[in-house]
């Protein structure tokens, strides 16, 4: 090995040790940790250790194998039970509302900043897909409505492929002959339609392939649920369809499924996403020159405004009002759509075609993102308490983590009794869990034991419960009724409320 290559490792070793610590130090502070990954980069890059990265395009590259394996671990852990009420919505925020984003942030840099057409569409196509990483590391300890949480999860899965589509075509009209606007259209739709056709397909050959399978390793299961979902995005680009989407659809259907060793998978997808998020922004705070970012900060404000108070809100009301989400909950879903990699990755597609203004685009929407998720992040607790978008007597997490017993069909799940919750004080023949779940044993004070009927739970319990597959949707949603209301849940449905989340 050359002193070169072995030089390399250790600083690729540390970065990725120091990141890996981050993910804790950043969630105690509520932060997002690409924020601390960025930062790695930016530390080792030609402004601190003096690397200089400037490979656009292995940067995009990278970029576009990082996102397919975040977006498929989205798709493998997306539950459908919990999706499918809101993938109306979902849908809506990631077709209409994407447009409706591109047209408002597009109009407004160019009447303030005097960018042309051409690139200021490219500010609001590139700005147009929120973040499920960035999202999803401070909404986890909010208290929440399920259908809030799973409209802005599904949203994040769904909308990359759409914003990467009007990236490129615009990126392509600014250096290539242009094509009339209803040939943009119809190619849109050609490449979303075929491209959630290709990952229908390719979840239900997985599936298919999978279940009849009998792989001499538990460890190949992870690796070939992950290698169909590489095979999606594949043959939806050969296809020239959209292949994020593809992923995303494969993804859902394969996570969905009764697999052999189904844990493994979405353990395995978990690191690996993980792995790639580590990666990608490191890469990207490499690539960004700190020098020329003074400049881009009032682009960045001017265009993070208009989203974050204009393009966001107007987006929002336009795709949930027709699926009767009240106002505070579209407040909510406009101040939550928090942007992180993804759009700074988007920004290399026209700084790769050598776009005319592309490198100041790239730095505004490093700068934007960096601002905009600190501001947002910061404050989303406290916009859900003002919002009433959660009942304060709801515990911050249910931590539900889940083992299969293949044989029986059935699920273990853990739950964690956090303090304040309702769950504290209530008998364990009080949960009324469906036939088919009971509590097996409660973990309290570093002590086991097997409750029974009139067991009294406590705040800092931990419980097992043994759930077979056609109960466990129902068990989740009456822990979750009896943490809201206590004893009085019976009286309030299966959510605890008088509500339908």
């Amino acid at each position: 090995m050359t002193p070169g290559f072995n030089l390399a490792l250790l600083l690729g070793a540390g970065v990725l040790l120091v990141a890996v610590g981050a993910v804790r130090f950043s969630s105690r502070l509520g932060v997002p940790s690409l924020l601390v990954y960025l930062a790695l980069g930016v530390a080792i890059g030609e402004s601190g250790l003096g690397i200089r990265f400037d490979d656009v395009e292995l940067t995009r590259t990278l970029g576009f194998c990082a996102l397919i394996v975040i977006i498929a671990e989205g798709g493998l852990t997306a539950r459908w039970s919990i999706l499918r009420p809101v993938l109306g919505v979902a849908t809506a925020l990631s077709t209409v509302g994407v447009v409706v984003s591109i047209l408002v942030v597009g109009l407004v840099v160019h009447l303030l900043l005097g960018l042309d057409w051409r690139l200021a569409m490219l500010y609001g196509a590139v700005l147009s897909s929120t973040d499920a990483a960035a999202v999803f590391a401070t909404l986890r300890r909010l208290r929440l409505p399920p259908r809030l949480v799973a409209t802005l999860e599904a949203e994040s899965g769904m909308n990359d492929a759409p914003a990467v589509l009007l990236v490129v075509l615009l990126s392509r009209s600014a250096t290539e002959a242009g094509h009339p606007w209803w040939y943009e259209v119809l190619l849109l739709g050609y490449e979303l339609g075929v491209g959630a056709a290709v990952g229908v397909g390719a979840g239900l050959a997985g599936r298919a392939a999978l279940r009849r399978a009998a792989l001499p390793s538990a460890g190949l299961y992870p690796i070939a649920v992950v290698g169909f979902t590489v095979l999606a995005y594949a043959a939806g680009a050969v296809l020239h369809a959209s292949g994020f989407l593809a992923v995303y659809v494969a993804g859902v259907l394969l996570g969905n499924a009764r697999l052999p060793h189904r844990q493994a998978i979405l353990g395995f997808a978990d690191g690996l996403a993980w792995l790639a998020q580590i990666g990608l922004f490191v890469l990207l705070g490499l690539l960004v020159s700190p020098g020329r970012l003074e400049a881009a900060v009032l682009p960045a404000v001017v265009a993070g405004l208009a989203l974050l108070l204009l393009a966001r809100p107007l987006s929002v009301a336009v795709s949930a009002t027709p699926f009767r989400i009240g106002p505070r909950e579209q407040a909510f879903l406009s101040w939550a759509g928090l942007r992180g990699a993804v759009p700074i990755v988007l920004a290399t597609i026209p700084l790769s075609q050598r776009v005319p203004g592309a490198e100041q685009l790239f730095d505004a929407v490093f700068v934007l993102v960096v601002i905009f998720t600190v501001l947002q992040a910061g404050t989303l607790a406290p916009a859900a308490r003002r919002l009433r978008v959660t009942a304060p007597a709801e515990p911050a997490e249910i931590r539900v983590e889940t083992a299969p017993l293949e044989r029986m069909r059935a699920d273990l799940l853990q739950l964690e009794v956090p303090p304040g919750s309702r769950l504290g004080g209530v008998h364990v023949d009080e949960l009324r869990l469906p036939v088919g779940a009971s509590v097996t044993l409660v973990l309290r004070d570093g002590a086991g034991f097997v409750p029974g009927p009139n067991t009294r739970l406590k705040a800092g319990d931990s419980l097992l419960i043994v759930a077979t597959a056609g109960v466990r949707d129902a068990a989740e949603r009456r822990l979750r009724a009896v943490s809201r209301r206590g004893r009085l849940a019976r009286w309030f449905g299966e959510y605890g409320d008088d509500r339908d989340d």
